[in-house]
């Protein structure tokens, strides 16, 4: 017993002198350190990322990989198109097209109008169509029904008019992405008129709107036809047909010829065209529309205007490279004149300008 003592007396000595220089504020002198505080923030940085490296990876075993993939999913919501910016009156003629072909992008809430120019043959139609696409905003794409089997029946003439006016129609004419008007050349003869009721119907579903465009003076129009028919004959510009030229030198070689009317038949001719014109125009008139002839937007330029307008586009001045081929009087472009005057003379819309 004496031996434990004497062996726990060392221990206890050992222990009141570590007391002793813990209470000894000189034992433990708290200096700032003298290592740099930027490795000392980098050091505890690292180490903060590695917690958090690790306690993610306990999360992601826990969640496994499908509890992961809710947790990370990000949902985009496209915004709707704001459509209350159009009047209400207009409303029905305004759209939103998402072609299947190309992606609008920031354009992609800019309104579409849906627009036909109803025509016939040699009435100025093709001029008027440069007009309207020389327009930032318009895009015209010329006779896509002259091609028959695009008319063939009226599941061909609705597809083609769809792929049209949700802009997945391409020509040089396309402007794509900002489009604002888009539309086409459709003369009475190609399909219109024998589809009449089912195209009013599509254009009032679609609000569709069209422009009538024809000429006053039909004697003028039947000079151009049997014109032009002539050239596509014969081909007089370096052996190519041009229904359309952007010289003068063209036109002057083109108005060289002078047709000869058939004094017989010209009144009954005459009377016809005027007619189916004016059939044709009843039959359409329950769509939104506006009339325009072409010796009007000849004379004067600022019923262009009226057109962006019901288009609803901006105003701006249109141009065209079309040069006109007939531009002498009607007495300098017929051959058989005396013939023809004598036969139209006194009869109801005779103009001999």
């Amino acid at each position: 017993m004496g031996g434990a003592k004497a062996e726990d007396k060392p221990a206890a000595a050992a222990a009141e002198d570590w007391c002793y220089q813990f209470g000894n504020k000189d034992a433990f002198d708290l200096k700032p350190p003298k290592k740099s505080p930027i490795a000392l923030r980098t050091v505890v940085f690292a180490m903060t990322m590695l917690c958090g490296i690790s306690i993610c990876s306990m999360c992601m075993k826990q969640l496994g990989s499908d509890g992961w993939s809710r947790v990370v999913k990000i949902e985009v919501v496209e915004q709707p198109c704001n459509k209350s910016i159009a009047p209400l009156s207009e409303a029905q003629f305004v759209r939103y097209p998402q072609p299947i072909t190309y992606s609008r992008e920031e354009c992609k809430c800019n309104a579409v109008r849906s627009f036909a120019i109803i025509s016939s043959q040699r009435s100025g139609s093709g001029w008027f169509e440069t007009l309207l696409n020389s327009h930032m905003n318009v895009s015209s794409n010329g006779e896509i029904f002259s091609r028959k089997e695009r008319r063939s029946n009226i599941s061909s003439i609705i597809d083609t008019l769809d792929k049209v006016y949700n802009l997945d129609w391409n020509s040089s004419a396309s402007k794509n992405e900002c489009t604002a008007a888009i539309g086409f050349k459709w003369m009475l003869n190609q399909g219109l008129v024998a589809n009449h009721a089912d195209v009013v119907d599509y254009f009032n579903r679609r609000g569709v709107s069209a422009i009538f465009l024809f000429r006053r003076n039909l004697l003028r129009q039947l000079v151009s036809q049997v014109a032009n028919n002539h050239d596509r004959l014969l081909k007089q510009l370096n052996g190519t047909h041009k229904a359309h030229v952007h010289t003068k030198r063209e036109a002057h070689i083109l108005a060289r010829y002078r047709p000869r009317l058939n004094t017989t038949s010209l009144i009954w001719q005459l009377k016809r065209a005027d007619e189916y014109t004016r059939d044709a125009l009843e039959n359409l008139n329950n769509t939104r529309h506006m009339s325009v002839y072409y010796e009007d937007v000849v004379r004067n330029r600022t019923k262009l205007l009226d057109v962006l307008d019901f288009l609803g586009v901006p105003r701006r001045k249109l141009v065209s490279r079309h040069v006109k081929i007939h531009t002498k009087p009607l007495s300098e472009q017929i051959e058989n004149w005396d013939e023809v005057y004598s036969a139209l003379n006194g009869t109801q819309n005779f103009d001999a300008g």
